[in-house]
């Protein structure tokens, strides 16, 4: 599981999937303090563009932490950085692919990778790049 900057490839990709569910809306929701409308009430959110209850858009960011820290490179990695541009909502029940695709290689064992979630129709939900340091060994 995971490799380290050694074993690491311009064009290596990991992935997790995970199906948003309404508790793991609440229970973000919960741990973040952010109760916006938008997410946890379905009478506000119906009025909204949405038409309907979303989830929180660091939720589906949240996704690429798992890769990044399980997968690729994985454990051991530490985040440096990392951009985002929110393209779609998720709503509850949508399957999230979130893909790390390393970019390049560079010095002190950083590495950067492209950041891409789609939902189970294959739209990208969200769009970004993370920088991060990999481990030395694989675990």
């Amino acid at each position: 599981m995971g490799k380290s900057y050694e074993q690491i490839q311009v064009g290596d990709q990991g992935h997790f999937e995970k199906t948003i569910t309404e508790t793991d809306i609440y229970l973000f929701a919960g741990i973040t303090g952010d109760l916006n409308p938008a997410h946890v009430n379905q009478r506000v959110a119906e009025s909204s563009m949405f038409k309907g209850r979303i989830a929180h858009g660091m939720l589906s960011a949240g996704l690429i932490s798992a890769v990044l820290g399980m997968y690729l490179p994985g454990p051991g990695t530490i985040y440096l950085s990392q951009n985002l541009k929110f393209m779609a909502p998720v709503y509850i029940g949508d399957t999230i692919k979130a893909v790390a695709e390393v970019i390049e290689k560079m010095e002190k064992g950083r590495v950067r990778l492209k950041t891409t979630c789609y939902n189970q129709d294959g739209k990208i939900v969200l769009d970004g790049e993370a920088v991060v340091i990999a481990p030395k060994e694989s675990c």
